[in-house]
């Protein structure tokens, strides 16, 4: 594995880290270990509460916009290693 798949992949990590400190830091006491799952079922929520949408549509889309973000965040972080070392 090389040095700019690692930096992808500590970029997608991170953001993914800075996405449920987001979502979990309302007041509510939840326990760290719960933050993922407590922020997937909140964004399954929004999405069906406002959309009106099936249940099970609204978390398969939830599930869909998280993997779409640690993509995303895979692929900055790549390019902006390969940008700074050079290799663009």
């Amino acid at each position: 594995m090389n040095n700019q798949k690692i930096a992808g992949i500590i970029t997608a990590l991170i953001g993914l880290c800075a996405i449920m400190a987001f979502f979990n830091t309302g007041g509510i006491d939840t326990p760290l270990l719960s933050w993922p799952l407590e922020t997937y079922l909140g964004v399954a929520f929004s999405i069906g509460w406002l959309t009106n949408m099936p249940t099970f549509l609204a978390y398969l889309i939830a599930a869909l916009i998280f993997i779409l973000i640690a993509v995303g965040l895979y692929k900055l972080g790549s390019w902006i290693y390969g940008l700074v070392m050079g290799r663009g």
